[in-house]
């Protein structure tokens, strides 16, 4: 976005009169937050990329009527708001296996994909989005601290209505008001549905935010960790893995359905599986959702090259790893920059 409202005023006028340049110019600066406010919508960063997409082509043949009553930023994110709400009705809330069905048996693996549910996607980065200049000082969460994987699976649960609300005044800090206006209700109404948000979320997310966990931890005890985390991995060494993990942690795999919880169960499926070959695993860090992530390549037999296998996205209670969700979508390695594939040949050892 513009920082200058003369220029800003001078490129709406050159939309509105069919410009097309001057409108790519105007919206440019607006594409990242608003794939991140529907990304916070619909847990897709896939489906977000669709909404902003229409949202942007909405707005374009509606420029010719953009009043100038509101901010253009109010507008783009009112049209983005009621594409997420128009995706939201054609589908059911995306999960976790963290919150859907029974634990697995280790023993038995983590089961086929199932057609339902749909599951909740990693998003890239953590995004850089400063915070509105001119907000209130109404907003809850920060910028990153919203799209971390406990704030986006718990307002998943929310209804929609409740959940655009929330959003846009917790995250955004746009005023009752103007979401009243966005959502075409009355001022009482956006105040009722925060109010039964809040208590809805109430409990889910007691846990500081990974930003918060973060920070405390520093830079170089994070390099620590990371380098402990990779050189388990890379030396197949369960027990190593295991230390660096909490009593009650949790393995999840979506688009998996099942999850391993305990130690015992986390122990007994890297052991038999994942972890079972040394030296088959490859792992790069990363960020997914503005937390710890490592894009996770497999060995190919075949080939003698590693190849995408998961995004692994890490959730921390101090200084331990309190779960691992482990996205088995190779598909998102793109959307994140990464390389499907580690194209170093196979050594005989296979030692890193």
């Amino acid at each position: 976005m513009t920082n200058d409202p003369v220029a800003e005023d001078g490129l709406i006028a050159a939309a509105q009169r069919g410009d097309q340049q001057a409108y790519g110019r105007l919206v440019a600066g607006y594409r990242a937050e608003l794939h991140a406010h529907c990304y916070r919508m619909l847990g897709s960063s896939a489906d977000a990329e669709d909404a902003v997409q229409e949202a942007l082509v909405r707005a374009w043949r509606g420029m010719p009527g953009f009043a100038r009553r509101g901010s253009l930023r109010g507008w783009l994110y009112t049209i983005a708001t009621n594409s997420c709400l128009k995706i939201i009705e054609r589908r059911p809330p995306l999960v976790l296996p963290t919150d859907y069905g029974p634990a697995a048996d280790p023993h038995e693996g983590p089961g086929p994909p199932p057609a339902e549910p749909a599951w909740i996607e990693p998003y890239p980065g953590p995004p850089d989005l400063a915070a509105d200049p001119t907000a209130t000082p109404e907003a809850r969460y920060d910028q990153r601290e919203s799209v971390e994987l406990a704030f986006i699976v718990a307002i998943q649960m929310l209804t929609p209505a409740q959940r655009a609300a929330l959003i846009l005044h917790d995250v955004l800090a746009f005023t009752a008001a103007e979401i009243a206006g966005m959502l075409q209700t009355t001022p009482s109404s956006v105040y009722s549905l925060l109010q039964r948000a809040h208590k809805a979320l109430r409990g889910g997310l007691d846990q500081p935010s990974q930003q918060v966990t973060l920070r405390r931890l520093g830079d170089e005890a994070i390099r620590a960790l990371v380098e402990r985390y990779v050189t388990a991995w890379h030396a197949g060494d369960v027990d190593a893995l295991v230390t660096m993990l909490t009593a009650d942690a949790v393995i999840a795999m979506p688009p998996l359905p099942g999850r391993f919880s305990g130690l015992a169960a986390v122990r007994e499926f890297l052991a038999t599986s994942i972890m079972a070959h040394p030296g088959h695993s490859r792992l790069v860090a990363t960020r997914a959702n503005g937390q710890l992530a490592f894009a996770h390549y497999r060995l190919d037999m075949a080939t003698g090259r590693y190849l995408d296998h998961s995004l692994d996205v890490l959730t921390m209670r101090q200084e331990q790893i309190a779960e691992i969700t482990a996205f088995v979508l190779p598909a998102v390695f793109g959307r994140f920059g990464l390389s499907s594939c580690l194209c170093e040949p196979r050594s005989g050892s296979h030692r890193p």
